[in-house]
């Protein structure tokens, strides 16, 4: 009977802890979840307007870019910016593009074919955008599409979320923040939720290159 009753207690012992360790982690799961949601809740909104100067693209790598050589159509052409920021095209090489406006970036041009041609007159188009890595605005989390945008003039947080695809159905849009790099990271909450599903416009507030917008995950 005695060892009935051992074997017994052999056979519950690991449920039992089995049960405890569940129980546990079901327990720091809660506490990590709503030190969570106190943390988000207690950032201040985000400011609906900013004071931006005006803003002058800077190329990034993975830029497409038409260069137009006036009366020159042989040292045209259209190129894409390497992974090191830099391009090349006729008789120019590893020029360093990234950081630029197109402007600087065609007199750059206009000096280096000076040592092959007179007088080079040459414009720069930029046509496809990705900008430079510290101006993009970033949107991770429960974004339908997370990923990197390129800021532009008088950019909100509906353009950007726009680009993303919305939230998924499992986001906690009103959870939102905003981390803004210009001011050190310091973080503000926006309603993504009201903004997005309920159409309140009142929600939308300007962004700044180098902006992150997170998602967070609801669990309920």
């Amino acid at each position: 009977m005695l060892k009935t009753i051992e074997t017994s207690q052999r056979k519950t012992a690991p449920i039992r802890t089995l049960a405890s360790v569940l129980m546990l982690a079901a327990a720091l799961l809660s506490v990590t979840f709503l030190g969570g949601c106190a943390a988000l809740s207690s950032y201040p909104p985000a400011p609906q307007t900013v004071e931006t100067q005006d803003h002058r693209y800077k190329i990034g790598p993975l830029d497409t870019l038409n260069i137009l050589v006036w009366r020159n159509p042989e040292l045209s052409a259209t190129i894409t910016v390497r992974p090191d920021g830099r391009i090349s095209a006729p008789l120019v090489e590893d020029l360093m593009a990234a950081g630029r406006n197109p402007a600087d970036l065609s007199r750059e041009v206009e000096k280096v074919l000076a040592k092959f041609i007179r007088d080079p007159v040459v414009t720069i188009i930029v046509s496809g955008y990705q900008g430079t890595f510290p101006e993009q605005i970033r949107i991770v989390g429960e974004a339908a599409r997370p990923q990197s945008v390129p800021y532009r003039q008088q950019m909100t947080v509906l353009d950007v979320m726009i680009q993303a695809g919305g939230l998924t159905d499992f986001a906690d849009g009103n959870g939102a923040v905003l981390v803004r790099g210009s001011e050190g990271g310091k973080q503000y909450s926006v309603r993504l939720k009201d903004l997005l599903k309920r159409g309140d416009i009142s929600a939308n507030v300007a962004v700044k290159p180098g902006d992150i917008v997170i998602v967070p995950q609801s669990f309920f």
